[in-house]
């Protein structure tokens, strides 16, 4: 619950302090404002010193935003977390081009945990060429439960310590109308220790088909077996070559109001390439978003999507698809949930509350499963949630979102949409 609190209280904040003056009203003298509107005023002043004025001026350069913001979960503990976006134009005469953005997202925690990510998107040339950079480094707690919807849902939890390091590049250019051919590469490395199973108050369930590996034959059935679940490699390096084919006709990536995504990605890593595992992957994605126009009470953004991934060969432990996260099933921990294959819907209802305030309703589900062929038939994992969006920066958000899962819940601080 006190993750929730906070929630609350971070949206009250950002509400209350946002709020545009009404009309032409003359504001009272300092020495006549209340406190509450003093501490109004301050805020305000705030936000604007961290760039949050809800305006782009590409003259600026990089035009950034900063947003800091407690968090606190249970594996991290109370912590604070800051994301920034800058937006920018590479070149200023370019009118076709929507605007790059770069994304900063980081965090400490008062247990040691801490993470810094960055990501970049540039859009070069009238849109002819994008280019895009990710870049992570994260030391923290993380948890283990198996391989599987079942081994999710029976297995004891194993936590451990995750270090884990990633680089992806990728450059596309335009070959149709709205659709681009991708080049990238990509490297990770995961570093795990200080495994330990935690049973919890109840005697620990076992799935019968739950592994460390993927492999079905290697089965966890009693509390004898336990200590097997923490023995997972503790060191994975993996590299891999990336193409990918792209139609794009949104009309702002960060936050899309019209428009569709379709986009295939298929990965290729290889010992020849230094990985420590030969395996393919395939990512589906289809994203669609539809403006309400001439429906009474309902204006905004309805935005669906539907994401599949499909992962063969040998594939390690800490690779494999994952449900559940700031972007995929909201409302469950990410890497609860893994498996080979992964299939999930979900849809928004985007909300205009009016000035720079929104909100957001969805719904989500998603499955699990060893063989793709099997993809479906095992069970569902369902999301539901509510979202405050506060705008930063022109068209793009700050977002507070509480998601509800079939049995456990999430609290998310992030700068742009979930899709």
């Amino acid at each position: 619950m006190k993750h929730k609190r906070l929630w609350l209280a971070m949206l009250f904040t950002v509400s209350a302090v946002a709020k545009p003056a009404a009309g032409n009203e003359t504001p009272p003298a300092d020495n006549d404002l209340s406190l509450y509107h003093r501490t109004q005023a301050w805020f305000s002043d705030l936000l604007l010193d961290l760039g949050a004025d809800g305006q782009f001026t590409p003259e600026k350069g990089i035009d950034w935003s900063v947003m800091p913001g407690p968090f606190y979960t249970p594996e991290k503990k109370l912590g604070v977390g800051v994301s920034a976006i800058g937006l920018y134009l590479p070149d200023l005469n370019d009118q076709v081009s929507q605007p790059s953005a770069v994304t900063l997202n980081g965090f400490a925690s008062i247990n040691g945990a801490y993470g810094l990510s960055v990501s970049n998107a540039s859009y070069l040339q009238r849109d002819t060429y994008r280019l895009y950079f990710n870049a992570e480094v994260i030391d923290s707690p993380d948890i283990f439960y198996g391989v599987g919807i079942d081994a999710g849902q029976y297995n004891p939890r194993v936590d451990y310590t995750r270090r884990a390091y990633s680089v992806s590049m990728e450059g596309k250019r335009k070959i149709f109308p709205s659709t681009y051919f991708g080049l990238g590469a990509q490297f990770t490395r995961t570093e795990a220790s200080d495994g330990s199973v935690n049973t919890g108050a109840e005697p620990p369930r076992f799935a019968a088909n739950s592994s460390v590996d993927g492999n079905s034959d290697i089965a966890y059935r009693d509390a004898a077996d336990m200590q097997t679940m923490t023995a997972f490699p503790q060191k994975q390096s993996h590299i891999g070559l990336k193409a990918s084919l792209t139609y794009d006709s949104r009309d702002f990536a960060l936050n899309a109001s019209s428009g569709r995504l379709v986009q295939i990605e298929y990965f290729y890593f290889d010992q020849a390439l230094g990985s420590d595992h030969d395996f393919e992957r395939i990512k589906l994605n289809y994203s669609d978003y539809l403006t309400l126009k001439g429906i009474p009470g309902m204006p905004g953004i309805v935005a669906w999507q539907v994401r599949l991934e499909s992962n063969r060969g040998d594939v390690s432990w800490d690779q494999m698809a994952l449900l559940g996260g700031a972007d995929a099933l909201r409302g469950y921990e990410q890497g609860h949930y893994r498996d080979r294959n992964m299939l999930l819907s979900q849809v928004e209802y985007r909300r205009p509350l009016g000035g720079r305030h929104g909100m957001v309703y969805w719904l989500g589900g998603g499955t699990l499963a060893s063989d793709f062929s099997e993809l479906g038939q095992d069970k569902w994992l369902y999301s539901a949630g509510v979202g405050y969006r506060f705008e930063i920066k022109q068209r793009v958000n700050l977002r507070l979102d509480m998601g509800f899962g079939n049995d456990q819940s999430g609290f998310y601080f992030s700068i742009n949409e979930a899709f």
